[in-house]
């Protein structure tokens, strides 16, 4: 059967959930923007800006948990619509905020709301797309992480230069709200909704599992049993290992531009621009792969396991990136760029192997421990990177901070495939 006899709703589905993402990191990409107006204001150093991201994924961390379950619990619909709602609320209460005090407290809201989008968008991809697919919806819904951190450099400087840095969280946060609307129009589950073929319904549901998985859907599955499968501890401590380095570009690329080239306000745009740009394409490229594998005849787990063993060596000439950049800026540029394409590949596979690996009633709650884990992960790298660069900033070596976090950004990938590949060889699925 065709692509166009069997329909295309499910990428509109896709389109919504790739749209919330990009919100999502708008929201959470526009203190980094800001960085240099805001220290000068509050006088902060690079410790009291590591701790303002600290409590940003603290609450992340904590309300991984809380959001996979209640998804779960509630369905994409009404749990992806309140995730959205809270954290658009949480964003636009920065602008109101006077104290590096009151920031700690409106990231640490804006953590525990944004905790909600990836639970609900693997939920809704596991429940609109046959496995075959997945990876490649995940691939378009993640890249929009990179358009959110595209447009923020784009927008966030020019907002703030004309209005002031406190409009620039406005403004952003209300484009939440317009988003709500659209999924209150257009979302709805596979079996209610009105515009969907049955035969788009029949493909969607074509994996050979789909019949245990709709027999098993009242079913709960604990946290407790959950922590008893390997496949949740291999997804979470892939999570863990690698999560912290997105968290780093996020948060200390903006910086890094600045300190090491003198980039400021707007001068910053163009060079994030290319390194999200580069992002996109490797996020969609990662989501690509194994389908195209899957294709060629591949089992599943197979393709999977090997396109995340590409990514991940090709990570690894990221160590080389500061080296490049005392040669040329764009040089580094394009290699962190290229680097956190790669990332966006492997985070495209990851997040689809606890579908490969779990029934589609605990895909949002393993995706919650996974991404506790990977913010607790960031945690570490945030308070480690501050340590670091205060102190190599107070002996004059600058330079060397910075040389030492992306060796760990190269290499945190081949350590965390090569757990995964120990944990769960053959990513089989869970007997529940």
């Amino acid at each position: 059967m065709t692509q166009q006899a069997i329909g295309k709703y499910r990428w509109t589905i896709c389109a919504m959930v790739f749209f919330a993402t990009t919100i999502n990191y708008l929201d959470r990409a526009v203190i980094s923007i800001l960085k240099s107006p805001l220290t000068e204001q509050f006088h902060w150093t690079e410790t009291d800006y590591a701790n303002i991201v600290i409590a940003f994924q603290i609450c992340y961390a904590i309300g991984f948990l809380g959001a996979g379950r209640l998804i779960d619990k509630l369905g994409t619909k009404i749990g992806y619509a309140l995730a959205t709602g809270l954290w658009s609320m949480a964003a636009i209460a920065h602008g109101f905020v006077t104290s590096t005090l009151g920031f700690m407290a409106a990231r640490g809201a804006l953590g525990v709301t944004e905790s909600g989008n990836f639970p609900a968008a693997i939920k809704t991809v596991a429940e609109w797309f046959p496995k075959k697919e997945r990876a490649f919806a995940t691939g378009i819904f993640n890249s929009g992480a990179n358009i959110g951190a595209i447009i923020a450099p784009l927008t966030v400087p020019a907002i703030a230069e004309a209005w002031g840095w406190k409009w620039a969280f406005i403004l952003t946060g209300l484009v939440g709200f317009i988003w709500l609307i659209l999924w209150f129009i257009i979302y709805e589950v596979p079996r209610k909704h009105k515009k969907l073929s049955s035969a788009e319904f029949d493909y969607i549901h074509s994996d050979p599992e789909d019949e245990k998985d709709e027999q098993g859907a009242a079913k709960k599955i604990s946290w407790g049993k959950l922590l008893t499968y390997k496949q949740t501890w291999a997804f979470a401590v892939g999570k863990f290992l690698t999560d912290p380095v997105w968290w780093f570009y996020l948060f200390w690329l903006p910086d890094f531009l600045e300190k090491q080239y003198g980039l400021l306000g707007t001068a910053k745009s163009l060079p994030l621009a290319l390194a999200y740009t580069l992002s996109t394409i490797g996020s969609v490229f990662g989501g690509w792969l194994p389908m195209w594998f899957i294709k060629k005849g591949w089992p599943v787990f197979r393709a999977r396991k090997t396109s995340m063993l590409l990514f991940a060596i090709a990570i690894l000439p990221v160590v080389f990136a500061q080296y490049l950049g005392s040669i040329n800026m764009w040089l580094a540029v394009i290699m962190i760029g290229f680097a956190m394409g790669m990332h966006q590949a492997w985070s495209s596979n990851i997040f689809t192997t606890v579908s490969d690996m779990f029934p589609k009633n605990a895909t949002a709650s393993v995706t919650g421990i996974g991404g506790m884990f990977g913010a607790v992960g960031g945690i570490l790298i945030a308070r480690g990177a501050g340590k670091l660069f205060d102190y190599y900033k107070s002996i004059g070596e600058k330079d060397t901070g910075y040389f030492i976090m992306f060796i760990i950004c190269g290499l945190a990938y081949l350590l965390a495939w090569l757990i995964m590949h120990f944990l769960v060889p053959r990513m089989k699925k869970i007997d529940y």
